[in-house]
């Protein structure tokens, strides 16, 4: 039986499903996450416009005055693009403060955070459950009467079907028909598995037919994606997800895997656009702090690299290891690793790529030299594959086109980094001086001055920057530095080796420039 038939048996499955994504509220209880009211702007944009996720929570109600502002901001940009009604706070039963709140911030639509568990309701709120029922009509009542959408959340909802199910019950009687939009069921200490999910759902479904459920999962035990996926096959019509899989402790189900799991396993539908996926990644990476794992699905650096020589070698013979999963479906494309298991499939792969044409005896060669650096733990990019196979068949290295000449970088207490620099291109020399956040971003703001002011052009801006030393802790160890640049849209990694750190960083700064300055010789 395929996937489509056997989704099919779940009754009340779903074909088409809402994301509403909470990076920006859930995600930034990230520990050491705290997002500046513009990024939060920027953030939303890219949701709303470029990924077109349904919904966005954006905030907490009455955190701060810049969280207010950011608040402001993106329901100005949102209605200004007709997505006013995608922008949702979160917002507490609190006597009408946070209704007020999100109110003066022109946000439309409040979440309403109220106890899904007995034991919430009677140990934190210390009340009866009848008590906080009325709480949360009046709470209700007000929004509604500010014209606000109203979504609850039944916090602790997975342990209040576990250990307290008449409880649950008893407060969805009593709110189910008071004009509340969604019910948003979450599992806010991570406890639940997918089987516990199914169980839960289908008898919510059962007894409340008709209302619209959202589920929220945590990962605190990597199964955020599997619980989200069970929701949605026993009938759930939302489901909350973050960039990244930002959240507190564990984190929350990740917006890339929900998404591709839906539509390629079980055929679901959404409104997300998958190819804007790794460039909001890469965007919250950025803002958050929190680097993507290499391997993360999807997003991760290396999850389109093929490293063994026989998997590029099937590649070649009919993409015999392709499967759906395909990188430029997400904007992106697959790479060849260069390391001691590469083979010569993968360095054909990269050597087609930059149109080297090397015969098969040359391929062998520069197979062994590149295996003979991956023994070493050294990091091999495809741009260092052209000086790679100039050293090994002794052909003469390009003529390096900028050259550094001299340079002092300096940095004292109290002021800031600054760097003077000479430099020689295409034969001419040039000076500048700048200061900077630290001694290599003083460095390049030199370079770029130098560009614009006598060359009238810029080269590459970096994308990403890392260091990487041998274990040990010695302090005259070789610092590895890995620069990634982008040069509208193209990608490009350079590599500098050396004991100080600045030193590696400028090292890969001139390979990038020297790199750039040959491709563009035709245009100079």
């Amino acid at each position: 039986m395929g996937t489509a038939e056997q989704v099919g048996r779940y009754k009340g499955f779903q074909p088409f499903v809402e994301i509403l994504d909470s990076t920006l509220r859930d995600g930034e209880q990230t520990n050491g996450v705290s997002f500046l009211p513009h990024e939060k702007l920027i953030i939303a944009r890219m949701l709303l416009r470029d990924l077109n996720v349904d919904r966005i929570e954006v905030a907490s109600a009455r955190v701060s005055e810049g969280e207010k502002e950011a608040v402001r901001m993106i329901c100005r940009y949102a209605r200004q693009i007709d997505r006013h009604d995608r922008v949702e706070v979160l917002g507490f039963v609190d006597g009408g403060q946070s209704v007020d709140w999100i109110d003066a911030c022109e946000c439309r639509t409040i979440n309403l955070l109220a106890k899904g568990s007995l034991r919430h309701c009677q140990e934190q709120l210390h009340k009866t459950p009848e008590e906080h029922v009325e709480d949360i009509r009046r709470e209700v009542k007000y929004a509604r009467s500010k014209h606000m959408n109203v979504n609850l959340y039944l916090e602790d909802w997975s342990n209040g079907m576990k250990d307290s199910p008449l409880y649950v019950y008893q407060v969805m009687d009593a709110l189910c028909d008071i004009g509340i939009r969604r019910f948003m069921l979450p599992d806010t200490l991570g406890i639940m598995n997918p089987l516990q999910c199914i169980e839960y759902f289908r008898k919510m479904i059962k007894r409340y037919p008709d209302a619209h459920f959202d589920f929220h999962a945590h990962n605190d035990y990597d199964l955020a994606v599997s619980n989200s996926l069970a929701a949605v096959l026993s009938g759930a019509k939302g489901l909350h997800v973050t960039v990244n899989g930002l959240g507190e402790r564990c984190g929350n189900a990740p917006l890339s895997s929900v998404q591709v799991i839906l539509k390629d396993q079980f055929h679901a539908k959404t409104n997300i656009n998958e190819n804007k996926l790794n460039d909001i990644s890469r965007l919250v990476e950025s803002y958050s702090g929190i680097a993507v794992a290499p391997n993360q699905p999807i997003i991760g650096d290396n999850v389109f690299t093929q490293v063994a020589g026989v998997h590029a070698d099937g590649d070649n013979k009919g993409g015999l290891y392709h499967n759906a999963l395909v990188p430029e479906r997400f904007g992106r494309r697959r790479e060849y690793a260069l390391g001691k298991n590469s083979g010569r499939a993968n360095i054909a792969k990269n050597l087609e790529e930059l149109g080297l044409e090397l015969t098969p005896e040359q391929t062998r060669k520069v197979t062994q030299r590149i295996t003979e650096l991956g023994d070493k733990k050294e990091i091999v990019t495809q741009d260092d594959l052209p000086f790679i196979v100039s050293d090994v068949l002794k052909h003469d290295a390009p003529e390096d086109k900028v050259k550094l000449v001299s340079y002092v970088v300096s940095t004292a207490y109290g002021l800031k980094p600054g760097a003077n620099i000479k430099v020689e291109i295409n034969g001419q020399e040039y000076e500048a001086s700048s200061t900077g956040d630290g001694q290599y971003d003083a460095f390049v703001k030199s370079l770029r001055y130098i560009y614009k002011r006598y060359l009238g052009r810029t080269f590459p801006i970096l994308q990403n920057y890392q260091v990487s030393i041998p274990p040990g802790g010695r302090t005259d160890a070789l610092v590895q530095t890995v620069i990634t640049w982008n040069d509208n849209g193209k990608i490009l990694r350079t590599r500098g080796l050396d004991a100080d750190q600045t030193e590696a960083a400028i090292k890969a700064t001139f390979k990038m420039l020297n790199i750039y300055e040959n491709e563009n010789k035709n245009e100079l």
